[in-house]
Protein backbone atom coordinates (compact mmCIF):
# COMPACT_ATOMS: atom_id res chain seq x y z
CA UNK A 1 0.00 0.00 0.00
CA UNK A 2 1.06 3.45 -0.70
CA UNK A 3 -0.24 6.62 0.61
CA UNK A 4 -0.50 10.21 -0.64
CA UNK A 5 -0.47 12.44 2.36
CA UNK A 6 -0.96 16.33 2.64
CA UNK A 7 0.07 18.15 5.74
CA UNK A 8 -0.60 21.01 7.55
CA UNK A 9 2.56 23.14 8.37
CA UNK A 10 3.13 25.20 11.48
CA UNK A 11 3.03 28.50 9.11
CA UNK A 12 -0.31 27.25 7.60
CA UNK A 13 1.35 26.20 4.07
CA UNK A 14 0.37 22.89 2.87
CA UNK A 15 3.10 20.36 2.12
CA UNK A 16 2.19 17.10 -0.47
CA UNK A 17 4.03 13.45 -0.29
CA UNK A 18 4.12 10.27 -0.71
CA UNK A 19 5.17 7.28 1.68
CA UNK A 20 4.40 3.41 2.10
CA UNK A 21 4.23 4.00 5.98
CA UNK A 22 2.38 7.12 7.26
CA UNK A 23 2.73 7.03 10.73
CA UNK A 24 6.96 6.57 10.19
CA UNK A 25 7.06 9.99 7.79
CA UNK A 26 4.35 11.79 9.85
CA UNK A 27 7.35 11.13 12.53
CA UNK A 28 10.07 12.07 10.38
CA UNK A 29 8.43 15.04 8.93
CA UNK A 30 8.27 16.23 12.74
CA UNK A 31 11.40 14.74 14.18
CA UNK A 32 13.86 13.72 12.38
CA UNK A 33 16.69 15.04 9.57
CA UNK A 34 15.01 12.06 7.18
CA UNK A 35 12.26 14.93 6.53
CA UNK A 36 11.90 16.93 3.47
CA UNK A 37 13.94 20.30 4.20
CA UNK A 38 10.52 22.21 3.72
CA UNK A 39 8.67 20.51 6.60
CA UNK A 40 12.12 20.53 8.71
CA UNK A 41 11.66 24.34 9.36
CA UNK A 42 7.96 24.57 9.39
CA UNK A 43 7.80 21.89 12.87
CA UNK A 44 5.22 20.72 13.86
CA UNK A 45 2.97 19.67 11.14
CA UNK A 46 -0.10 17.73 11.23
CA UNK A 47 -1.33 14.98 9.03
CA UNK A 48 -5.27 16.53 7.26
CA UNK A 49 -5.47 14.27 4.58
CA UNK A 50 -4.28 10.65 2.77
CA UNK A 51 -5.61 8.24 0.33
CA UNK A 52 -4.37 4.66 0.02
CA UNK A 53 -3.13 3.27 -3.45
CA UNK A 54 -1.97 -0.29 -4.67
CA UNK A 55 0.80 0.61 -6.28
CA UNK A 56 3.53 3.25 -5.98
CA UNK A 57 2.74 4.57 -9.39
CA UNK A 58 -0.44 5.27 -8.60
CA UNK A 59 0.07 6.62 -5.71
CA UNK A 60 2.48 9.07 -8.06
CA UNK A 61 0.43 10.58 -10.36
CA UNK A 62 -1.88 11.76 -7.59
CA UNK A 63 0.72 13.43 -5.80
CA UNK A 64 1.55 14.81 -9.03
CA UNK A 65 -2.03 15.90 -9.71
CA UNK A 66 -2.34 17.24 -6.01
CA UNK A 67 0.94 19.36 -6.08
CA UNK A 68 -0.72 21.24 -9.42
CA UNK A 69 -3.99 22.40 -7.62
CA UNK A 70 -4.33 25.73 -6.57
CA UNK A 71 -4.85 26.21 -2.51
CA UNK A 72 -8.65 27.09 -2.50
CA UNK A 73 -8.39 23.37 -4.76
CA UNK A 74 -6.69 21.62 -2.16
CA UNK A 75 -8.54 23.29 1.08
CA UNK A 76 -12.16 21.57 -1.07
CA UNK A 77 -10.42 18.61 -1.52
CA UNK A 78 -9.32 18.16 2.15
CA UNK A 79 -13.06 19.59 3.34
CA UNK A 80 -15.00 17.08 1.05
CA UNK A 81 -12.78 14.03 2.29
CA UNK A 82 -13.32 14.67 5.65
CA UNK A 83 -17.42 14.53 5.05
CA UNK A 84 -16.78 11.34 2.86
CA UNK A 85 -15.49 9.95 6.46
CA UNK A 86 -18.08 11.69 8.21
CA UNK A 87 -20.41 9.68 6.19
Amino acid sequence: MWFVYILLCSDNTFYTGITNDIERRINEHNNSNKSAKYTRIRRPVKLIYSKIFDTKSEACIEEYRIKQLTRKQKEYLIINCDKNLKK
